[in-house]
């Protein structure tokens, strides 16, 4: 494993510690010996080749999966996900997912501009069941940014996406994750350029 920090400074509060973390699965070890220091209002990207371990990383960050040894600390916050799969409740409609974490259920006004500014306008009454992939996607990363967080975890939250899409949904999640601490998923180079701060390589 190998890191390149840039952006850090001393002093820098810390959101999010693992110390010495290792994770097997059967006589496979898929993450051995992880240390991190995330720092509050930091954007983290985690990368490497599929099957390097990024999305177990990220699942005992958040407190899903226990690591068979180290540990995790800081994770007793609030915090939200983009998951590989979408998980959205697939009977019910755009609006209503998207109101199942947002405090008070928003002006359906509010909900409305949120949906356009990821190009999903005019589906808000929709069952998710109905949308292709993308919209899917789309709505599922949405979900995740309209939630109350202190940290927010995306894992490959752009797949599925066209280019030009792509471009759109990375720009507004950039301006909507701006000051808070983000950790990414990706094996996308052009997507950690896109988003700066701190790239983590997993080998």
């Amino acid at each position: 494993m190998t890191r390149n920090k840039t952006g850090y400074k001393d002093g820098d509060k810390m959101a999010l510690k693992a110390v010495g973390i290792n994770k097997k699965f059967g006589g496979n070890t898929v993450i051995q010996n992880f240390s991190h220091e995330f720092t509050d209002g930091s954007f983290t990207c985690i990368m490497g080749a599929s099957g390097c371990g990024k999305t177990t990383l990220m699942n005992m960050l958040l407190g899903v999966l226990s690591p068979d040894s180290g540990t995790v600390t800081g994770n007793d916050v609030r915090m939200s996900a983009v998951f590989q799969e979408n998980r959205l409740c697939e009977n019910l409609s755009v609006l209503s997912n998207l109101r199942l974490v947002m405090h008070g259920k928003p002006d359906r006004a509010i909900i409305e501009t949120e949906l356009e500014a990821v190009g999903l306008s005019g589906i808000a009454d929709k069952p998710v069941r109905e949308l292709s992939g993308g919209m899917k996607r789309r709505t599922a990363l949405l979900r995740a940014l309209l939630a109350e967080y202190e940290i927010l975890f995306l894992d490959e939250p752009f797949k599925g996406l066209d280019d030009a899409t792509k471009q759109t949904v990375m720009e507004y999640c950039k301006q909507k994750t701006a000051g808070r601490t983000v950790i990414l998923i990706t094996h996308d180079k052009s997507e950690a350029a896109f988003f700066g701060g701190e790239t983590i390589i997993l080998e």
